[in-house]
């Protein structure tokens, strides 16, 4: 975990691509270690590009990001995977291998990013699994939990490695109301004991209820709660 007072995200006049297409241009905005921030907008309007530039799935052709102490403009193939330690990113349909026990699941990502000694991999395998809850799924296969148990197996797969910030793409996209609430409670715990927390999503209640940072996707552009006032209405 970084203790650095530098900003975990710093972007400064980003232009993000979809594909060939400018979805968002302009784009400034930093976020700050221990903050929470929301990221909302219209689909297709921009979100999932731009966290996938975060976590340099999609090249960084106009501007500057540095995020997690790495420059994505001028990041090598070869330190992709050095970056995504130090990331956790979570995707909403869950991304689990299904072939394999939730134990299988996590110590698959924690032998590729590097660990190998077999008592620390089990030590951390359970701090992980009961940080979300799950103390005794180890042993079970994805399809044998609920959608709000994969999900939070899918968080305690993006904790192993102590990220400074989690990435979230929807989390709660394909959860009912009820579970929803319950996974984005524990988003705040992470975010509280200090990690960075940036969630898009479409869940209007939430954003309502759980008062945060907000950007916002809109003709192009990113708009910033900290900077601009918008509309919240249902139109994301």
């Amino acid at each position: 975990m970084s203790f650095s007072s530098d900003p975990v995200v710093k972007v400064q006049n980003a232009s993000i691509f979809q594909e060939f297409n400018t979805v968002l241009s302009d784009v400034n905005f930093e976020i700050e270690k221990g903050e929470f921030v929301f990221l909302i907008g219209r689909t297709g309007g921009g979100k999932s590009s731009l966290l996938k530039t975060l976590y340099a799935d999609l090249p960084l052709r106009l501007g500057d990001i540095d995020i997690a102490g790495q420059n994505i403009r001028t990041i090598k193939r070869s330190q992709i995977p050095i970056l995504r330690r130090k990331l956790g990113i979570i995707f909403q349909d869950f991304q689990l291998l299904p072939d394999r026990t939730v134990a299988d699941n996590l110590t698959f990502v924690m032998r590729a990013t590097g660990w190998k000694d077999g008592a620390k991999i089990k030590a951390r395998l359970a701090d992980v699994l009961m940080r979300v809850g799950l103390g005794s799924v180890g042993s079970k296969m994805p399809h044998q939990l609920s959608g709000g148990e994969q999900q939070r197996v899918v968080i305690a797969r993006a904790l192993i490695n102590e990220p400074v910030i989690l990435i979230a793409d929807e989390p709660t996209g394909n959860l009912d109301p009820e579970v929803s609430e319950g996974i984005f409670k524990l988003f705040l715990e992470i975010n509280n004991s200090g990690t960075s927390v940036m969630m898009a999503t479409h869940n209007h209640t939430l954003i309502e209820a759980h008062k945060a940072r907000v950007l916002k996707c809109e003709n192009g552009k990113l708009l910033d709660s900290k900077i601009h006032k918008f509309s919240m209405t249902r139109d994301y």
